[in-house]
């Protein structure tokens, strides 16, 4: 079954070993003087590996697109059978949990944005981790006030919050599902229980998490039991194949209460961590309203609080809408100083106003209006950087992880579906509670620990978003749809922690101020600012005039590798298509949807 699936995708797994990898860089311009270039460019690879997509999908009744080749086959099958978009996104969530462990889960949490046909309205749902009954806000840290260095907020029983992603799917199915639930995890439990190959890229992630992945022997003996020989060998997770054999069977109780629960509870316990049972059976998502603004002509529905992203979206976006950006050459040292001058706006905010609305009274209409937006743009001044020490939360007034995952799914119905969902960091919290197979998150570093201490991915926060029992973390994941003339456009998201921010502004703009391809605007390279640290970051590569430039004006200048990897759905011409970000190499899109 895996191997015809794998054949029909054409997956192409040849690795290349990293000491013997040349980083080679072929640029294209669009003008003389562009930093890098916005065209379909030559293939530009910091992971070694060819990927998955090869070519844009196309499809006349629907695409898939996610982070791992075997989820996209899955959702493609389940629509093939006649469900609708939500039944794809279910049955591609708990696969995910399977074939993607480092991110996909069900012992984490995150977001859906949906737009119904049938209803003709946009909806969402916060299936956000919660803190635990017993968590208080200075839970990490020392006596004399100051933060405990061992990590006991990102790493062990103590950093997992509440998981959300089975009751989020649950609920979603309860209101829009039409395949029956059992039908839905039947390819998760067959991963899970049979194996799946371990791709090249998959093999180098367990080795590079062996330490992590060796601490606690339950986690060690089905992650890392065949270190450092995992080449043609099969990942499987019986015990998670008879955790999901329950959910299967029970739904949502079936992780919630009985011998689930139990067993998290049993863990936590013996591990120092905070997890009741009375923490799960209390657990409920929330379906809330989603943030709908309105750029350039097009019609943007994405998730409000305590996602951040949606409000940054819209702020930056409100800003941005002043400029003539298709002006500028894209990515030109004037078009990213325009760029990370609004990041750093958006990012000063979100460090003391976003946090869990049903705790916190998140200013969104102050800091999404249009006059705002025009104070933020009259500050600007191009060519100009200004320090980050003078830009100020809140003007008006006075890190998350990299490896989250993102799927996007349209159905031959109408219905569009973004979900974006995390562990937090690369496999959580590196626990897998015993007997059960689910590798736990750990959401607890998402809250700020105290006023002025960076989480581990550098982001700052205060009492917004400070720790309190059942309360939901900050999060910058940012599922997002995009209308025109009402009809999808595109719908978009990522992975990548505070980067996911500024990867869904760039995927926006790509389309809608650049008429990008699909193509075009997944392979442009991105840059990012998030205020502190002061640092501009860019994908890749910037030649030595476009560099000097840019530190002429004042910037920071850092070359990464990226950590974005956006998963794009778009309509057209009475067509989707659809392209896996070639920055995860076992991401794929697909449109193979039957008649």
């Amino acid at each position: 079954m895996e191997k015809q699936i794998i054949n029909g995708l054409k997956i192409l797994q040849m690795k290349i070993k990293y000491n013997k990898f040349i980083f080679l860089v072929i640029l294209t311009f669009l003008t003389p003087g562009a930093v890098f270039s916005s065209q379909p460019i030559a293939y530009l690879n910091t992971s070694g590996y060819e990927p998955a997509q090869q070519e844009t999908a196309q499809g006349k009744n629907g695409m898939i697109t996610t982070q791992h080749f075997l989820a996209t086959a899955v959702g493609e099958k389940i629509l093939n059978q006649g469900g609708n978009a939500y039944d794809a996104s279910i049955a591609i969530a708990f696969t995910l949990a399977v074939v993607l462990p480092r991110a996909g889960n069900i012992g984490g949490g995150g977001f859906m944005v949906m737009y119904d046909k049938d209803t003709d309205n946009a909806y969402s749902i916060d299936y956000r981790e919660k803190a635990p009954a017993l968590a208080y806000k200075d839970m990490y840290l020392n006596d004399d006030g100051t933060f405990n260095d061992k990590k006991l907020s990102t790493f062990g029983y103590l950093s997992s919050g509440v998981p959300g992603t089975v009751a989020g799917m649950w609920e979603v199915h309860k209101k829009f599902g039409s395949l029956p639930w059992s039908e839905l995890l039947k390819d998760a439990i067959y991963y899970a229980e049979n194996g799946f190959n371990i791709t090249p890229y998959m093999e180098d992630v367990l080795k590079n998490y062996n330490q992590k992945l060796s601490y606690y022997p339950e986690t060690k003996s089905i992650f890392q039991k065949d270190f450092p020989n995992f080449t043609n060998k099969k990942l499987f997770q019986k015990d998670l194949a008879n955790t999901l054999k329950r959910i299967s069977s029970e739904g949502k109780k079936g992780f919630y209460e009985g011998y689930v629960a139990e067993s998290i509870e049993n863990d936590m316990k013996k591990n120092g961590g905070l997890i009741t049972k009375a923490d799960l059976k209390n657990y409920n998502p929330v379906w809330r309203l989603p943030l709908i603004s309105n750029y350039r002509g097009n019609k943007v529905i994405t998730m409000g609080p305590p996602s951040s992203g949606g409000v940054h979206i819209i702020q930056m976006l409100n800003v941005l809408e002043n400029y003539q950006l298709n002006s500028y050459v894209h990515n030109s040292p004037e078009y990213i100083n325009i760029l990370g001058e609004v990041m750093k706006h958006a990012y000063s905010d979100r460090s003391k106003y976003l946090g869990d609305p049903d705790f916190f009274d998140v200013p969104i209409k102050k800091i999404t209006s249009e006059t705002y937006a025009e104070e933020i743009y009259t500050s600007i001044e191009v060519g100009i950087s200004t320090p980050s020490e003078d830009i100020h939360p809140g003007m008006f007034l006075q890190q998350e992880s990299h490896e989250t995952t993102h799927f996007s799914v349209a159905d031959r119905f109408g219905n569009i579906v973004s979900s974006t969902y995390t562990l937090n960091s690369t496999f959580g919290s590196g626990v897998v509670i015993e007997g059960t197979g689910i590798l736990m998150n750990n959401e607890m570093d998402d809250f700020s620990s105290a006023p002025g201490i960076p989480n581990q991915f550098g982001l700052l926060g205060s009492e917004a978003n400070e720790i309190a029992p059942y309360k939901r973390p900050l999060s910058s994941m940012t599922p997002t749809i995009v209308m025109k003339d009402n009809e999808l456009f595109f719908t978009t998201g990522s992975p990548g922690g505070a980067r996911i921010i500024s990867a869904v502004l760039q995927s926006i703009l790509n389309i809608i101020d650049f008429e990008m391809s699909l193509e075009e605007a997944t392979k442009a390279r991105r840059i990012h600012h998030q205020w502190q640290p002061d640092v501009l970051e860019i994908e890749y590569y910037i030649d030595d005039k476009a560099s000097k430039e840019l530190i002429d004006m004042g910037y920071s200048v850092k070359i990464r590798r990226p950590l974005t990897c956006i998963q794009t759905i778009m309509y057209k011409d009475g067509k989707y298509y659809g392209y896996g970000d070639f920055r995860r190499p076992d991401a794929y899109a697909s449109g193979n949807i039957n008649d």
